[in-house]
């Protein structure tokens, strides 16, 4: 397969940095298959001009037409997932199908966003004055490489329904997907959105350029915290979604296998991948042991290899530094009296590969227990009880989201206790119509909806009060 060069793409045009080209290597072959060149603050301030230029025509096309044009990228998006998740599966090793099923549900939520624009940008009218709301301007949207494509689609679509135009700064690891979505977007006026391609000084110019208007960035606690301090001195609006350790809180009585299979799911679903993958376990000693064989048994059919090949439900991670720290937690857990039962070793060969593992009783203050791990790695912890299982739930410095099993309607209640920015009780219902989801401790900051609700927090509203003149 030829060679992707990937470009920035700027006021509706290809554009490349002069800097030296960085290599993109698949993580499970070490095929060389792509490179891009990292944007300088001056390659920053262009596309920034760009979406300061282009945004008061974007917000006076109306919310009708700005849907219309975005339902066209929601469709191009649908059109070109294959493409996407191809290049996608390539640079960071995800299960193609997996990959092409995500954006395809990227774009039907797309699509959902932007379904209420039309209602919530009517003024409220009294005789005594309106309520009146605009974008912020300017949009910083800066993404991960766990999901590239959707970690840019779930936002954005969001960010221009509401009249923001958004400048995309994708992780310097899985930048090749996000750089062909100039296609998707290309429907679009020049300047709406633009893409630069970089390292962490491109996105610290993004983000410290006096243009920018709102930033939204999904990443590590660690530059999390720098992005909040950057965009706190500028006081601009932040909205940051940052590490997780989530528990999973199983009560006694429940059906072991049901148990077994949504944890494993949770702990392994994208090679643990994901900012709300399951990473500690609390179970009831009545079912621990029934549960703990159950889950041995459904983590040993995940098989692991590259993502093109569809028998494989794993594939590798991202790069070799995430392996070793997903191997280091474990090896120093395993020092400190934990059991591992399956895995634990680095799989030799080509490729970034870690099997499904399982780790029993790992201590609290581990750091396969406090930090994030971000890998096939399932940790159980036998509780005496369903209170013990979220007391130590809770004691956390993360809070993105957490679950809990249970028959009990007592410790429903109790469940709902869990402190984080979403609660899953029993693999969840319909819930709430779009609910808020707003992190806590160090797992973020700032409320954000994922339907139409998700408007409000993308614009700034002002009341105009009216009196009588005299």
């Amino acid at each position: 397969m030829a060679e992707i060069q990937a470009s920035n793409w700027i006021d509706g045009k290809a554009s490349l940095p002069g800097s030296d080209p960085t290599k993109i290597f698949d993580p499970a072959s070490g095929e060389l298959i792509g490179h891009f060149q990292a944007s300088d603050s001056a390659e920053v301030a262009r596309a920034v001009k760009a979406a300061k230029t282009s945004q008061s025509h974007w917000w006076a096309l109306g919310a009708q037409r700005r849907t219309e044009m975005l339902g066209q990228v929601a469709a191009n998006l649908r059109n070109l997932s294959q493409s996407l998740a191809s290049i996608e599966s390539r640079e960071m090793g995800k299960p193609l199908a997996m990959a092409q099923e995500d954006i395809e549900g990227s774009a039907d939520l797309l699509e959902h966003q932007i379904s209420g624009a039309n209602d919530f940008f009517a003024e409220t009218n009294s005789d005594l004055g309106r309520l009146v709301r605009k974008p912020y301007g300017v949009a910083a949207l800066i993404t991960p490489w766990n999901y590239p494509v959707c970690q840019v689609t779930d936002v954005i679509g969001a960010l221009l329904s509401a009249g923001n135009t958004v400048v995309v700064k994708p992780s310097e690891k899985a930048p090749l997907s996000v750089a062909a979505l100039s296609e998707v977007f290309s429907c679009l006026p020049p300047g709406v959105v633009n893409i630069v391609l970089g390292n962490g000084s491109t996105g610290a110019a993004l983000i410290e350029h006096p243009d920018v208007d709102l930033v939204h960035f999904t990443g590590s606690v660690s530059t999390g915290r720098k992005v909040g301090a950057a965009a706190g001195g500028r006081l601009i609006p932040c909205f940051l979604e940052l590490g997780g350790k989530d528990p999973l809180v199983i009560d006694e009585g429940v059906d072991i296998e049901w148990a077994a299979e949504m944890a494993v799911h949770g702990s392994l679903f994208n090679t643990g991948q994901v900012c709300t993958s399951i990473e500690r376990i609390y179970v009831h000693k009545k079912i621990a042991e029934s549960f703990i064989a159950e889950v041995v048994n459904k983590a040993s059919e995940w098989t692991v290899g590259p993502g093109n090949d569809p028998i494989n439900k794993l594939g590798p991670l991202i790069d070799a530094d995430q392996r070793d720290l997903i191997h280091a937690q474990v090896f120093e857990a395993q020092l400190n009296g934990a059991q591992v039962l399956i895995g634990g070793e680095p799989i030799p060969g080509p490729g970034f590969f870690y099997p499904p593992t399982v780790v029993l009783n790992p201590p609290d203050d581990s750091r396969l227990m406090t930090e994030e791990t971000f890998g096939p790695v399932i940790t159980v912890c036998v509780v005496e009880s369903f209170e013990e299982g979220i007391k130590r739930a809770n004691a956390s410095s993360y809070g993105l989201s957490a679950s809990a099993l249970t028959k009990n309607p007592e410790n429903i209640e109790v469940a709902s206790r869990l402190n984080a920015g979403a609660i899953t009780i029993n693999g969840g219902g319909t819930g709430p119509e779009d609910p808020p989801f707003e992190p806590v401790k160090a797992s973020g900051s700032g409320r954000i909806f994922f339907g139409p609700k998700s408007l409000e927090s993308y614009t700034t509203a002002y009341a105009v009060n009216i009196g009588e003149a005299k």
